[in-house]
């Protein structure tokens, strides 16, 4: 029982023996200098700030943007661009921001008109102050708009796009006013070509 015992105490010291040699070797292999200090990593690149809005289902940026008469309504043009066949055609976004929808009706036509320009933007024009020359919409054999014809009103908070050509200005007109009833008039709006 003593020569168990004295293997039993034997292999037990030999085990730790062996922990502590295999601990030593560890902490050799560790550096005998003091800790750098951490190398600083590089600052991950500045986020760029997110573009700003443009208008919505339109595509385009914003060229001119004016508010209405009644207060809440704004309208934005998207693209005043040159066409075949010596045409323009404004492309531009109603906003109703009221709290009541926005009804088409006679507001937008043209006045002597009235009657063809029921639910129409037919009222637009555009304005080359050089050369002292106002465009009307342009109108077909039955004195019809060649522009949006509206079907329902604008719900509250809610956006309209809409569009009406004009016969272009001269090559040399680059900006023009875009006139659009009950609404300021937009100076200086560019014609792409």
């Amino acid at each position: 029982m003593f020569a168990t015992r004295t293997i039993k105490t034997s292999i037990t010291v030999l085990a730790l023996a062996l922990l502590v040699s295999c601990g030593k070797k560890e902490e050799s292999k560790a550096p005998t200098s003091a800790p750098s200090a951490p190398v600083a990593q590089p600052a991950p690149p500045p986020v760029a700030p997110a573009p700003p809005v443009a208008a919505p289902a339109a595509g385009g940026p914003v060229l001119a943007r004016s508010d209405g008469e009644k207060a809440g309504m704004s309208v934005e043009v998207t693209e005043l661009k040159r066409g075949s066949g010596g045409t323009v055609t404004l492309k531009f976004t109603m906003v109703n921001n009221t709290k009541e929808r926005a009804g088409f009706s006679y507001n937008y036509g043209d006045g002597a008109l009235s009657t063809i320009d029921f639910n129409t933007v037919g009222g637009t024009h555009l304005i080359d102050a050089v050369n002292k020359k106002k465009y009307l919409v342009v109108r077909d054999s039955e004195k019809k708009c060649v522009c949006s014809l509206v079907k329902s009103d604008i719900p509250v908070g809610e956006r309209m796009n809409l569009w009406a050509k004009f016969p272009a200005p001269p090559e040399d007109v680059k900006v023009i006013a875009v006139m659009i009833p009950h609404f300021a008039p937009m100076d200086d709006v560019p014609i792409s070509p």
